[in-house]
């Protein structure tokens, strides 16, 4: 599929994490695993090589401000923005110092007191949350609060993949693939299916119509990353047990709308994250591996695409 406004289907408004209380962001918090410090130097690196300052960020659909506590040592002024309560709440209970504000990407803290001046923004950052906005009305806001030769930098992941050292990966994997697209596909969103195609889909200022003519297209910047995703996440091979796995798995937005679609098998054993556990464990225990000493081995592929506004 291309990149182009006629087959492109919006993301509706996102109502999943948009609705987190702050319960549900503190243990968003601890179960989603933390980007590498190589990929937030190779997003400043590059912003500033192409002549970004660092003044001012603004993280949006920040969460619980994993990205924004990240990047704020290398900036005067950090601002993180979300439209839930809830991750707002827990953003600000993790560190204080931090603005964190409650709004939509849309809006790009249009209402808020004091609002985000024009202009005034170098470097907007958006984590695995992009595939969630309306991106006809985010890139005309972010022309107009970026500085001439400021930079959007947004990122985000796709499929799981076992690592091939893991007893019965493939199968494991199989399995995977098979029930996300049995049991989860029916729960999911336009967004979801942007961040599984890794932005390929994604609306740029230049395949919008009108187009967002304060965006350079000649420079734009994407990078993919596969099942070997050093320098994108904190481990290049991620190592759970099945605990943590689930946790993880609950964080999932497919997994939220089945779980409101299936109120009454939360928490049994036939809640959608704990049938998926349980096909873990029997191809661990069929591979050798003994109860008690299961874990998932494997990588999120990723990726990274960098917009500038013409200096």
């Amino acid at each position: 599929m291309s990149n182009t406004t006629s087959d492109f289907v919006p993301a509706p408004s996102e109502k999943t994490f948009s609705s987190y209380t702050p319960d549900q962001g503190a243990k968003y918090a601890q179960a989603r695993p933390g980007y590498s410090p190589s990929l937030y130097a190779s997003i400043i690196a590059h912003h500033t090589s192409t002549g970004g300052k660092l003044d001012t960020l603004v993280d949006v659909g920040c969460g619980p401000g994993m990205t924004a506590r990240a990047l704020a040592p290398n900036f005067t002024h950090t601002i993180g923005l979300d439209p839930s309560e809830g991750m707002i709440t827990t953003a600000r209970s993790l560190d204080p110092n931090i603005r964190f504000e409650i709004s939509t990407a849309e809006d790009l803290g249009w209402h808020l007191d004091p609002k985000i001046e024009d202009e005034s923004v170098d470097l907007i950052t958006a984590s695995t949350a992009a595939h969630w906005f309306d991106m006809t009305r985010f890139w005309p806001r972010a022309a107009q609060i970026l500085k001439p030769g400021g930079t959007v930098a947004l990122w985000g992941t796709g499929g799981i993949n076992m690592h091939p050292s893991m007893p019965n990966a493939v199968a494991i994997q199989a399995m995977f693939d098979d029930f996300e697209e049995r049991e989860l596909k029916p729960f999911f969103e336009p967004g979801n299916l942007i961040s599984r195609n890794l932005y390929k889909d994604m609306p740029l200022p230049w395949t919008l119509s009108p187009k967002v003519e304060a965006f350079e297209e000649k420079t734009f910047f994407r990078r993919e990353w596969g099942l070997d995703n050093s320098g994108f996440y904190e481990a290049a091979v991620m190592e759970v047990d099945l605990d943590r796995m689930e946790k993880a798995q609950a964080t999932l937005s497919p997994v939220h709308r089945w779980r409101e679609a299936n109120p009454e098998k939360v928490g049994t054993e036939e809640d959608i994250v704990r049938i998926m556990r349980r096909g873990v464990e029997r191809l661990l225990h069929e591979a050798g591996v003994e109860k008690g000493k299961e874990v998932v081995k494997g990588s999120l592929s990723g990726v990274l695409i960098m917009a500038k506004k013409k200096a």
